[in-house]
């Protein structure tokens, strides 16, 4: 613990070192300096990500700033999250969908949970969903859909059990939560907010249109590291397969603070 106000003056003089300053500058111009601030109001305020190494912050912070998106934790387009002392960008529910509004293709973008009897079939050949009735309030699933101004159009449910088996695989903190009966991770805390995100990460990584600037690239070559969430620094595409770094420690995982968890998301954004 003796260590940690070194750690946080360590990380202070390099976000406000000339060269690191320039690079935020580059990217976000007059926001640099609140997004900074931002950056270590979200750290202060969070004992785990205190005692997390200053270049995997900085490698978090620079993703978000390339892809021009706050991270606050009350604002929940993206977060900065601890991982044994290992902090990692994390895409919020808010920030997939302005990714997708940026491009300017969108009339509008939605995703809800789906009750017991909502959905009577699935066409296997044209993936249209065939409406029901609610028959009772158990969630059996989650659905997302959106429509272009072009008027394409596409739908994806994915039940209960296929979000779970994603948190499952792609989440060790909730497996653990799942294995030992714990609530640490944002799966355990707020499953139905990353099961909304879940499920419209998935229908717009493979049928959307995404747009980013690539006015982040020089940032991102300096900064970002293997990171689950990242940008490709080639093609500037989101990649949207979360991915859980081979070298990640088989240990029990830094309980997620309250502020992290993303808010309740609203059933629409057009």
């Amino acid at each position: 613990m003796a260590e940690l106000p070194q750690r946080q003056q360590s990380l202070q003089q390099i976000l406000d070192s000339e060269s690191v300053r320039k690079r935020f500058v580059d990217v976000l111009g007059d926001e640099a300096a609140p997004f900074i601030s931002s950056v270590l109001t979200t750290v202060n305020s969070n004992e785990a990500l205190k005692q997390c190494s200053t270049t995997s912050i900085l490698s978090a912070a620079a993703t978000a700033a390339a892809l021009r998106l706050p991270v606050s934790p009350s604002l929940g387009f993206a977060y900065i999250i601890p991982y044994n002392r290992h902090a990692t960008f994390q895409l919020g529910y808010k920030g997939i969908i302005q990714l997708a509004l940026r491009s300017g293709q969108y009339r509008r973008i939605n995703s809800a949970p789906v009750r017991e009897g909502q959905i009577r079939d699935i066409d296997f050949i044209t993936g249209e969903i065939v409406k029901g009735e609610m028959t009772g309030t158990k969630i059996v699933g989650y659905i997302a859909y959106f429509e272009l101004i072009n008027g394409f159009s596409k739908t994806l449910y994915m039940s209960i059990d296929e979000i779970e088996q994603h948190a499952l695989t792609f989440s060790k903190s909730y497996a653990y939560d799942k294995k030992f009966g714990k609530r640490t991770s944002v799966w355990s805390i707020n499953f139905d907010a990353m099961a909304r995100k879940t499920v419209v990460k998935s229908l717009l990584s493979k049928f959307g249109i995404m747009s980013i600037e690539t006015a982040g690239a020089s940032l991102m070559n300096a900064f970002v590291e293997s990171e689950p969430d990242r940008i490709d620094e080639g093609s500037m595409t989101l990649q949207f397969d979360e991915v859980v770094p081979e070298d990640e420690p088989e240990a029990l995982p830094e309980p997620i603070p309250d502020q992290a968890v993303p808010p309740e998301p609203s059933d629409n954004a057009e």
